[in-house]
């Protein structure tokens, strides 16, 4: 399987991939005043710079499987176009810049100045999403739930109960494809067709909901034995430090955000 396993040993990076070494909550604090810029931008420039930025560290520091970088070299010009299309005939072209008609049909009339806003609207969503993958494709679940413990101060009782549920995810998939190979087993799987889909896709929902309470259970009983909430605090088996490399990391991106907010003011598009 290659969706993510939280039970699985942690894999050392090489430095050069340094997103993968930093803390989770470094990487997002780090992008957070770069998105609240992004929200309230309308030019083209900032967000693409904002794209470029956020590619270039990923193709650098980040090492992600091979589809998911065929899905961005792919996906995000891809994705760019239809947004930019789809946002330009929704525009109200009284708002746009109506000097230059692409086509026409009938009443209907397709600004280049539509296309312009478009394309904005198109590359602030797709930078908002490439800065989000920043954190979201070099941290794990567990990670950023211990930064939060350790960092944050958040409850333990609240932080550790959601990395259980997270763990839930993986094993839910585990039993699902046990299911289904014990339906085919007793050649339960027959049958094509949406109905036959629904009705086999329904054989699969009270096992799953039996085995999810078995789950539970287990892990309600482990959890009251290790003592969970008897004590303020607890030990950590996986320490998530937020090191001198992770300030480094949080104050060059908000300087390179700072300068692109001067460098729009000075010169704008």
């Amino acid at each position: 399987m290659t969706t993510a396993d939280p039970y699985r040993e942690r894999i050392v990076h090489p430095p050069i991939r340094f997103l993968h070494r930093l803390n989770p909550l470094a990487k997002i604090g780090a992008t957070l005043p770069a998105m609240g810029l992004l929200v309230f931008t309308r030019d083209v420039a900032t967000p693409l710079i904002f794209l470029l930025v956020a590619i270039l560290l990923l193709v650098v520091g980040a090492h992600l499987p091979w589809r998911l970088w065929l899905a961005v070299a792919i996906g995000i010009p891809l994705l760019i176009s239809v947004m930019s299309f789809s946002f330009a005939l929704w525009t109200d072209p009284a708002q746009v810049d109506r000097s230059v008609t692409l086509f026409s049909v009938g009443d209907y009339r397709l600004y280049l100045g539509s296309i312009a806003l478009g394309l904005a609207t198109a590359l602030r969503l797709v930078s908002l999403i490439a800065l989000g993958l920043l954190a979201g494709t070099t941290s794990t679940g567990p990670d950023l739930v211990r930064a939060m413990v350790q960092q944050l101060r958040v409850p333990y009782r609240i932080g550790y109960t959601a990395l259980a549920a997270y763990r839930f995810v993986p094993r839910f998939g585990h039993e699902l494809q046990v299911i289904r190979s014990a339906h085919r087993v007793r050649g339960m799987a027959g049958g094509r067709g949406p109905l036959a889909g629904a009705r086999r896709y329904l054989g699969y929902v009270i096992p799953l909901l039996a085995g999810a309470i078995r789950h539970a259970e287990r892990v309600a009983l482990a959890m009251d034995s290790r003592a969970f909430g008897a004590h303020p605090n607890r030990t950590e088996r996986h320490l998530v430090p937020f090191r001198v490399r992770d300030g480094v990391f949080l104050i060059l991106f908000w300087a390179t955000t700072a300068a692109i907010i001067i460098l729009r003011e000075t010169n704008p598009l």
